[in-house]
């Protein structure tokens, strides 16, 4: 009898004893209501896969288009500020004047973001890659706008840096006269010769050189950023803010290697510059005509700027998107041949030739995974465990978590933590803690002492966090 009360008193005592974080979180996994309120107050760190256009949400930028009277294309919901001489374009003013506005504010936001995508009327990553050209002139002339709108967010759901790709750089650099390389580079590219390669993107970056690719480096880091940056006080107690450069994958072979120029030039003249990366859907026919191009052109910019750090999309690939050998190779090129120091998706890492190989050089050169959860599973289908993970975490990569396009996606951050908490139940508190960790130890940040007080900080807000437990 005396045992059955001590049994019966003990479970008392556990059921209303205090809970640690780790141990609260075991216990709501299912719940995603209380998944949400508990990620939404922990701290978050940074966001280091973040594309600034994709992550404004698509109200402001109809706003903003409204008040500046766009041109409307009434069958594509393209914007534009001038009036193409060809398509249904109408101005909104006088959409407005038939008391159609809201009619159409409807189908421009189911074209500019996911809102009411209902998963059968049209391709998900089509509607995702064809929304930014659709809303994009919109936010010229708003970017500071945009800046604030993020950074406000980021304060509001416990996020402190965000390390956001802004623009490709505007260059006045011409490259007609230099259209034959284009054609040499392709040929030496599909025999896999890097020596001849590398010597004609010598004879480019002089040519670079010559132009001015630093004069437009220094004007879009100047004119642009560093203004923008300062004047709207992006940085303060609570948030900090740096820039990505990017090129785009679809561009002919002299203008990406030109725009590649300048952008390292930025970053490396910037401290508010943190790096470099490359857009644009991977899959695309360029893409991959040119994809071992690029990773050359990579390294090649890197032996003349070995200070400046770059991401790199690779492996946004999925079974089906491509044929199955073209799985076999991107994400081991951009770590192996263009010497990438973090690698953005990374879905198709499961189909690489020597995966284990290749994820055990990641993990010993800390060359880390940029996780996008709400991204991989729209565009690419992948979710649960078809996405790779498990397979970076078990090898030990290490991982940071991010929205990628939260504005298209109407995603945040806390929604990218509430999936992995219940999607991968292995993953612990303790996990989840160092990948928010990661995402600062991790980030292109050049002022090792500013990283060092983001750390500090973060210690500060988990301390905080966790001072609310136990609970009951």
């Amino acid at each position: 009898m005396k045992l059955i009360y001590t049994l019966a008193f003990s479970a008392i005592l556990n059921f209303g004893s205090a809970q640690s974080p780790s141990q609260y979180l075991e216990k709501i996994r299912d719940n995603e209501a209380q998944l949400t309120a508990f990620f939404s107050q922990m701290p978050k760190g940074g966001d280091l896969h973040h594309h600034f256009s994709g992550s404004i949400y698509a109200e402001p930028i109809l706003e903003d288009a409204i008040a500046d009277d766009f041109y409307l294309n009434t069958a594509t919901m393209q914007v534009l500020k001038e009036k193409p001489a060809t398509g249904n374009w109408e101005q909104f003013s006088a959409i407005k004047g038939r008391g159609e506005l809201d009619i159409y504010k409807q189908k421009i936001m189911e074209k500019w973001s996911v809102k009411d995508y209902n998963h059968v009327s049209y391709p998900s990553d089509k509607l995702f890659f064809e929304s930014f050209d659709k809303f994009s002139p919109a936010i010229t002339g708003h970017f500071g706008e945009g800046l604030l709108e993020l950074k406000n967010r980021a304060i509001s759901e416990n996020v402190s840096y965000i390390e956001t790709q802004l623009s490709t750089i505007p260059s006045n650099i011409t490259t007609e006269d230099l259209s034959d390389f284009n054609k040499q580079l392709r040929q030496l590219a599909i025999k896999r010769d890097e020596k001849g390669v590398k010597a004609l993107l010598d004879i480019l970056y002089k040519k670079m050189l010559e132009r001015d690719a630093a004069k437009d480096a220094s004007a879009f880091n100047s004119n642009f950023v560093e203004k923008m940056h300062n004047d709207l006080k992006i940085d303060d107690q609570r948030f900090t803010m740096r820039y990505q450069n990017f090129v785009l994958r679809f561009m002919e072979p002299v203008d990406l290697f030109k725009n590649l120029v300048v952008a390292f030039i930025s970053a490396d003249k910037s401290a508010l510059m943190a790096g470099v990366n490359i857009v644009s859907p991977e899959d695309g026919e360029t893409s991959m005509k040119d994809y071992w191009l690029h990773m050359i052109m990579f390294n090649y910019c890197h032996s003349q700027y070995p200070n400046v750090k770059y991401s790199m999309h690779a492996g946004e690939l999925t079974l089906g998107l491509v044929q199955p050998e073209d799985l076999t190779w991107h994400i081991s090129d951009a770590v192996y041949t263009a010497g990438a120091n973090r690698i953005g998706h990374g879905v198709g890492v499961a189909y690489e030739a020597k995966s284990y190989e290749l994820l055990r050089y990641m993990a010993k050169n800390k060359i880390v995974i940029e996780i996008n959860l709400v991204s991989n599973e729209f565009i690419l289908k992948v979710k649960e465990n078809r996405h790779p993970i498990s397979l970076y975490r078990n090898f030990g990569v290490p991982i940071v978590i991010s929205t990628d396009d939260a504005g298209i996606l109407r995603s945040n951050m806390t929604e990218q933590y509430v999936l992995l908490a219940k999607r991968y139940k292995d993953i612990s508190y303790a996990d989840i803690k160092q990948y928010v960790y990661n995402s600062i130890n991790f980030s292109f940040i050049q002022d090792e002492k500013l990283k060092k007080q983001l750390i500090k900080d973060l210690d500060t807000r988990f301390k905080t966090f966790e001072a609310n437990f136990p609970l009951k």
